[in-house]
């Protein structure tokens, strides 16, 4: 099957109706079609639409097909949010380390990847036994660090533009079938691949800040969320507790992003827009 057919047979099969839109006109759109009453809009942006495409494609011989939509919200009512995605994740790092112990004890010379540290603006690479010790020490959390003197800009809506801030001259604004937004990553079956968690721990997220805070799942891409905000944490104890729920939920916006609790806190107080982005 070429990758065409497979891109048309996938389109059928996708659970959302497709608008086409430009970037800089989708946050407007997005506002019009949620007024509309007619399903819950998405904008689904990012030079890689196609990705989204994926569970939707004819069956692969020897991969399990994804769920239907009823088991992972069946599955998402039963998650107790951040708690069970960090029991989930402490179990996952786990394993990976006891593979890995095992792995370098069958083979000592077993290749390793490249992993390179900045300090003071320097850049250099880890030597063999430095990276063997990091790959194989415990997990720690990210620092609490220093309260910013100014917090980082929105991110916004950043599924519509590309790395350099132009807007794509084309996106997509999916329209789910429901009255209720928190369900789309199960329509669209998203997650579970690399520490980005599964479908339905999404929907438990989005949930639990749907009443916290009212937040709306705006824009997505295949490996980025972006979350608006009624109501931001009134204080720093408040955002540094959330900072950390987030950090739960992915890892990737402290440790390739924020670098710090505080930072992200701060962040977290100053803007309505929240972003989530798993490598």
């Amino acid at each position: 099957m070429t990758p065409d057919e497979f891109r048309q047979k996938a389109l059928a099969n996708f659970p959302l109706k497709l608008i086409e839109t430009t970037g800089d006109q989708a946050l407007a759109k997005w506002q019009e079609l949620k007024s509309s009453g007619a399903g819950c809009p998405v904008i689904l942006g990012g030079d890689a639409f196609d990705n989204l495409l994926t569970p939707f494609g004819p069956d692969v011989p020897n991969v399990q097909p994804p769920l239907s939509v009823e088991a992972i919200l069946k599955l998402a009512a039963d998650i107790s949010f951040p708690e069970d995605i960090a029991k989930r994740g402490k179990e996952k790092r786990e394993a990976a380390l006891e593979r890995l112990k095992a792995a370098l004890a069958a083979n000592p010379n077993m290749p390793l990847p490249q992993i390179t540290e900045t300090n003071n603006g320097s850049t250099r690479t880890l030597s063999r036994e430095e990276t063997t010790a990091a790959m194989l020490r415990a997990h720690r959390d990210p620092p609490v660090g220093d309260w910013p003197a100014s917090p980082e800009p929105s991110i916004g809506l950043s599924v519509a533009r590309d790395l350099s801030g132009r807007p794509f001259s084309k996106v997509f604004i999916g329209v789910a079938p429901t009255d209720d937004w928190t369900t789309i990553p199960a329509y669209l079956r998203w997650g579970n691949w690399n520490a980005c968690p599964a479908a339905e721990y999404h929907v438990a997220a989005m949930r639990t800040w749907r009443d916290r805070y009212g937040a709306e799942l705006i824009g997505m891409s295949s490996d980025t969320l972006n979350v608006r905000v009624a109501t931001k944490p009134a204080t720093r104890e408040e955002a540094l507790a959330l900072a950390r729920d987030q950090y739960i939920y992915c890892a990737d916006i402290v440790d390739q992003g924020a670098q710090t609790y505080s930072a992200l806190a701060a962040y977290l107080m100053a803007n309505d827009w929240w972003y989530f982005w798993w490598d």
